[in-house]
Formats: C-alpha cells, sequence, structure tokens
C-alpha cells in the first residue's frame, strides 16, 4: 500500500530540488526563464512528473516552450542525479516535464468572463427605457380582483398584513 502523503512531500522535496538546480547549476541558458510550478509523484515514488512554465524575455516577447522542453530534457540526467542526492530514497524516481497550461487556460477563462460581462452591459444598456411589446402585466387574474390591492400587499379583506 502506498503512502499518499510521502508521496506529496517527495514530489514538493523534488520540484525545490530541480528548481534550485535549474537556477544555480545547469548552465543553459534556455532554462533563464523556466519556473516550476508543480510537482507529482506516483505512489509508487518511481515516477515523478515536473510541471513548468516560460516567460519571454520581455513581457511582449513570445515564450519559447518548446526550446525549453529540449533544454529540460537535455538536462534530465544531470537533474535526476541531484534529486537523487537531495532526496536520499533508495530508488530514484524518473523525472518526466511537462509544460504547465494552467496559466494560459486561466488567462483564456478572464478573457471569455469579460467577453461575457461586455455582452451583459450591452444588453442592459439596451432594456434601458424599453417596454414590453404586449401589455405592461401579461398575466390573466380572475374577474373582479383587484390589482391595486395586490401590488401594494393588501390581504383578501383588505387588510395589509
Amino acid at each position: 500500500m502506498a503512502d499518499h502523503a510521502r508521496a506529496r512531500r517527495l514530489a514538493k522535496r523534488i520540484g525545490a530540488i530541480v528548481a534550485t538546480a535549474i537556477q544555480h547549476e545547469v548552465k543553459d541558458p534556455q532554462l533563464e526563464y523556466v519556473t516550476i510550478t508543480d510537482t507529482r509523484v506516483t505512489n509508487d515514488l518511481h515516477d515523478a512528473t515536473v510541471y513548468f512554465t516560460v516567460r519571454g524575455e520581455s513581457v511582449d516577447a513570445e515564450p519559447d516552450v518548446q526550446a525549453a522542453t529540449e533544454a529540460l530534457e537535455r538536462a534530465k540526467g544531470q537533474l535526476r542525479t541531484l534529486v537523487g542526492a537531495g532526496t536520499g530514497v533508495r530508488f530514484t524516481p524518473t523525472l518526466s516535464f511537462v509544460a504547465d497550461t494552467v496559466p494560459d487556460t486561466a488567462r483564456r477563462m478572464e478573457e471569455l468572463l469579460a467577453r461575457a460581462r461586455e455582452a451583459d452591459e450591452a444588453v442592459a444598456r439596451g432594456a434601458v427605457g424599453a417596454r414590453p411589446a404586449g401589455d405592461a402585466d401579461p398575466y390573466r387574474r380572475p374577474a373582479g380582483e383587484d390589482t391595486d390591492d395586490a401590488a401594494d400587499g393588501a390581504g383578501p379583506a383588505g387588510d395589509a398584513g
């Protein structure tokens, strides 16, 4: 039986080791803008998936995810050695690197929500001063019912409460 808490702790430790190694020990300029966002370890502790994002050189520059992925694959052996030394587990997990799409998905969702808000505001602006196409009160009422009493909350006997 696998220990889920141990797998989470190991994943957290692996993520910290890989992030530190990318920043200080791996000398590859293509990894300069890589950020480790999450790490997942299988319950048997044999495989680790490291999620990463890449930012561009400037705010307007498009990130080169493909080059970063290739650089991480080239550094995989060195990173696995550092993970093995830093964790002290009997079997050092294999590392696989996956580009994290959560920030892009969140940005896309924010854009869709903003577009929906704009559409709602346009409908609200169009509804200002609009009148119903039919009767103002389209509901049928039994003959003899006083609509004024119903509007001001009076009960059937004419008392207000």
